[in-house]
Formats: C-alpha cells, structure tokens, sequence
C-alpha cells in the first residue's frame, strides 16, 4: 500500500482510562480531546479527531472514542461508520467493564479489520504478555479473533514503530471503497465557524463529495437540498473528498441548530428512509429480550419496538425513520440496564405487513432461506412489481443491473413474470368479455384497463396489449379486425337514413335522437360503424352530407358567407357552423375572416 490518495479511518476501542487518547496523540501529535473539560479531567466525553501519514503514505484519520459506560452512545456514533478499528487494553489493569461493553459492539457492527494494542506496558514487568492473552481471549468470538496485536508504552513511545508497520499491514488489507457509489454520511457533529457558516462532519464510506455539489440532508425525518459551500479533511480545503475519509462540510443556507447528529447527508433522490425493517442476529442472545430498545444507526441512536420472528430474526418498528439497506448493521442496546444486546444485520428494509395468524412464523422462513445475494425474483415477486430506482434505493441493485430471468423490465418498472401473465391474461379476457357483451363497444378505455389491472403506468399497459395482441385505436383496446355490430339499433339508424334521403342536411333535434333511443354511446358505435357523422354542438349527418354539401357551395360565387351557404343548403345557422368547420377542418374549404369562406382548389 503506497500513495497519498489511499485515505483511512481508524476508531479506538476500549475501557475509560486505558490510554486511548494517549496513544492517539502519540501517533499523531494532535490533542484528540476537543473540550477543555475532556483534558481538565483526563476522560474522554465526546468524538475526538486526529489523523496522520503513515510509512506506506496512506492518510489515516483517527476517531478517539469515549470508552466510560455513561457515554456508551456517544462511542458508538463514533464506532458505527468507522471501518477499522484499535482495540485498546491497559496492561496494568487488563481487561475491564467497559472493555467487555466495547468487545460487544464491535461484534454487533461485523467490523473485521484491526489490531489489538496493549498500552501501558511501562507499569508491568511481563510487557504486557498476560493481557494480551486474555484480550485474545475475550475477542475470539468477534472479528479481532486474527488480529495482528502490539505492545505499546505512549509515554516511552517503546513498540510505536512496530505498531505504525502493525496498522499499515492491517490497512492494506482493507477492501478500496467505492469512490462513485451513493454517498451517505452520517453527521456526528455539528457547529458554526465565523465567516463560513455551518459545518457538519462524519465519516465518508463511500461515494464522493465535491464543492458546489447539491446534497440532501435529513433531518427530523424531513429532507432538505442543500449546496456544499467547502470541504476540509485532516485540515485541508479539498475540492473533492473520497472515502475512506473524516469530512468536514461546510452546508450553505442551513444553521447548525438546523443539523445535529444522527442526521444523515445523502446523495440526491437516491435514498428513502424506513420505519420498519426485518433484521438477522449478528451476535448476542436475543433470550428475553426486552420488546423497547435503542438501535445505534451510523450516528443515529433511535428507539426502537421489538416483535420477535423466530429465535434468529426480529421485526424491529423504529420511532424515527432511518436510511437503511440491506446489510447494514444494528447496535441493540437495553436504554434501562445501558448494556448493549447485540448486533443485527438488516436483511429487507422494505418488509411485507404481518396482519394474520401466522405470518410472523411465516416471514422468519422466508429470511431463513435468504443467503448471499439478495433473491431478486423473490423480492419482485412479493411486490408483484417494483420501480428499479425502488430496489436501488434498497441496496438490492446496482446502477445499470437488468433484471434476471424470471422478472420483465418495462419503462423504469420490475415485473414478476407471474405478475405479468396475469395481467395479459386478463387483459385479453376483459377486452373478449367486452365484444362478446356489448357489440356496440369499440373495446375496452386505455383508463379502464389501467384501472382494473392496477399497472403502475400507461407504458405498461402498451407493452401488455402488444404481447395479447391488441391494437389501441382512439384510446379503445380491441381485437384487430373487430368491427362494431350496430343490430341492436338497426332501426333507429334506418330511420335517420329515410330522412336523409329526403332532406340530406336536416340534423335530427335532441328529442328525435332520444326517441329513436340513441344516446351517446349509440351514436358512438354509430359513427365508428361509418352509419353517421357527429359534428360538435350534437350535431348527427349522414356521412355523405359534406360531400353533397361541397356540390353545392361550388355553384356560390366565391368567396361566400355564412348566410348564403346556409341558405342555399336549407338548413338551420345551428347544423351550419358546425358543418362549415368540419368542411374547414378537412381542408375542403378554407375560412378568410369572420364572415366568408372559399372552396379550396
């Protein structure tokens, strides 16, 4: 591992007062203590920062925690984001509460890469061999089980050097982040500097984020697009900043009353926050386990209620929405007794309902068969149909995944197979119910079909009619080929007919097109049948009328007006201007102003 551009951070780990700090300060020569209170006491209260170059180049930022149990919230904001970790054990006084609390949280977070250091090796006369034994011992069942570990004395500085080559071998064994994935940065803290405004700072796991880029940040469960003014990391400006890094950002438009920690800055309309989420154990025993909890989320801390599924699974119901994805880790801490539970991993952060008898034991099987991968059919499959930015949002896909076999892509949308054989079946039954029932129909209403088969948009709706094998014309799905049959007002239309032989232009009035019953949607079928014409303001021609109409405007002198077209035609200025704009409308003939008109040569 060699470069500037590899960047690290590295919390501590471990009981109050066994040189946390200390040893921060001895690698990097900057005080992590930030409160005047912090070094007037010699304990830690809150997040310190330090960073450093280490031998290989790499940029290493350093999160000190608080290792004393009434600020076990405070070290896990700290812990949560943070991919590395240094556990730390005193050699005088050996493994501790506190140590125990740390061990605990370090298993329920699932973080794999570290090295155990035993401090204070100058009070002992053994360098520390039996603590590091039974640290060993201690950690076996996490993820330090392997680690490298290092006898270290900050006052004398003896095993420094060794410790530095130690954490520059675990660093290069850390997978490279993902420098253009989502970005979301869980905020630890929040203030304001004179002349620059608001600044928020976390830890940056993946993603980039440069100057002048638009962010949202939630808040109070409401999110708000705010613009990046700066960025700083180990006290540079930056233009940009990539992960693995400590950020400082600076927010423009927002107070720092406005932000606070546990507030997360997210890459925009990429992300959607959740109340309710399924989880798996990681560690600790979920015997007994009180059914009201605190879950530590990235910097967040949120009560949380507990509906247990099986003895490896639970329902967790947040009080304050969270961004969570499949895979993210869960601290579960008891806020009576203080002392952390254990650790889950979210395995659906979109979960089904469970409303009958039954389905809790139900769903615990359904996330007992999940391994791996997410099952992308399943998950589809369960929803029926899912927008792809949805599964994104999830965590389940990446930019770009199509879907696998078993699940169509349509405009934007994931489609169970099983989903869409459905709707094409039917779809293609309705519109056959449709020319079977009712032969005056031209088929079945785009809106209808939407309606009855609930597709999420009109897109949908094409490519299903495509695949039965429908054709869409004015809006209507039907059979191709279909003709609509008039038999059922057969009569009524002969009867307009014999009046039309006699007078051509002579539009029946409302009450004749009610006593011969045809309403709207007979003239419809009408019309669609070539039987009749419909002119706007209700007016019903033979379908010969404009042509018969043309004879007899040519022998007008052009132009003409209104009046002498009305009245060479023998008809009403009601069936006239109707008549004369259809004419206009297919170019037959062409209006000049208000009152005249000529046939077009």
């Amino acid at each position: 591992m060699s470069g500037p551009q590899a960047r690290f951070v590295v919390a501590t780990a471990g009981h109050v007062d066994h040189g946390k700090s200390t040893l921060v300060r001895a690698l990097t020569g900057i005080e992590p203590d930030r409160w005047a209170e912090e070094r007037r006491r010699g304990l830690t209260i809150d997040l310190g920062f330090a960073w450093t170059t280490m031998p290989s180049g790499a940029d290493v930022a350093f999160v000190d925690v608080p290792g004393h149990e009434r600020f076990l919230g405070n070290m896990l904001a700290g812990l949560g984001p943070a991919p590395v970790v240094c556990f730390i054990v005193a050699a005088d006084e050996g493994w501790s509460a506190q140590s125990s609390d740390h061990r605990d949280a370090l298993a329920a977070l699932g973080i794999d890469h570290g090295l155990i250091v035993v401090t204070k090796i100058d009070r002992v006369d053994d360098g520390g061999a039996a603590t590091m034994v039974a640290a060993r011992n201690e950690l076996r069942h996490t993820g330090l089980a392997e680690a490298p570990a290092v006898a270290v004395s900050a006052r004398t500085g003896e095993g420094l050097d060794a410790l530095t080559v130690a954490l520059d071998r675990v660093l290069a064994t850390v997978p490279a982040p993902d420098t253009t994935g989502r970005v979301r940065l869980w905020v630890d803290r929040s203030f304001t500097i004179g002349g620059a405004g608001t600044i928020v700072t976390g830890t940056l796991t993946e993603g980039t984020l440069a100057v002048g880029d638009t962010v949202e940040l939630f808040h109070a469960n409401t999110l708000r697009t705010l613009m990046i003014r700066g960025l700083q990391t180990e006290g540079a400006d930056r233009d940009t900043v990539g992960p693995t890094s400590r950020v400082a950002v600076n927010l423009r438009g927002i107070a720092a009353t406005g932000v606070e920690r546990g507030d997360v800055l997210l890459t925009p309309r990429a992300w959607r926050p959740t109340s309710n989420v399924d989880v798996g154990r990681v560690s600790g025993d979920f015997a007994d386990m009180p059914h009201h909890l605190t879950a530590h989320i990235g910097s967040a801390s949120i009560p949380v209620r507990v509906r247990p599924l099986d003895d490896e699974r639970l329902r967790l119901a947040l009080a304050a929405p969270a961004m969570l994805i499949r895979g993210d880790r869960i601290v579960l801490r008891d806020p009576g007794t203080r002392r952390i539970i254990g650790g889950v991993r979210v395995l659906d952060a979109d979960p089904p309902p469970l409303r009958r008898r039954g389905d809790a034991k139900r769903r615990a099987a359904e996330l007992g068969e999940q391994s791996g991968a997410p099952d992308l059919v399943r998950e589809v499959e369960r929803r029926g149909y899912v927008a792809a930015d949805r599964l994104r949002e999830l965590g389940l896909i990446g930019t770009g995944e199509q879907p696998p076999s078993g699940i169509r892509a349509v405009d934007g949308w994931w489609i169970a197979q099983s989903t869409f054989d459905a709707w094409a079946a039917t779809l293609a039954d309705a519109v056959d119910d449709i020319h079977r029932r009712d032969p005056l129909a031209a088929g079945m209403s785009r809106g209808a079909a939407r309606d009855r088969l609930g597709l999420p948009d009109a897109a949908v709706l094409d490519v299903l009619a495509r695949h039965v094998g429908l054709e869409t014309t004015d809006g209507q799905l039907a059979r191709p080929g279909h003709r609509t049959d008039v038999t059922p007002i057969e009569a009524s239309l002969t009867e307009l007919e014999t009046r039309w032989r006699a007078e051509p232009f002579a539009a029946p009035e409302a009450a004749d097109l009610a006593a011969l019953r045809l309403g709207d949607r007979e003239l419809a079928a009408a019309a669609r049948a070539g039987r009749v014409i419909r002119l706007r303001d209700g007016i019903v021609l033979a379908p010969t009328a404009p042509a018969l109409a043309m004879r007899t405007l040519a022998t007008l002198d052009q132009p003409f007006t209104t009046s002498a077209a009305r009245q060479a035609l023998g008809i009403t200025r009601r069936t006239a201007i109707p008549l004369l704009e259809h004419l206009d409308a297919r170019g037959w003939t062409k209006r000049l102003d208000a009152g005249h008109r000529e046939i077009r040569r």
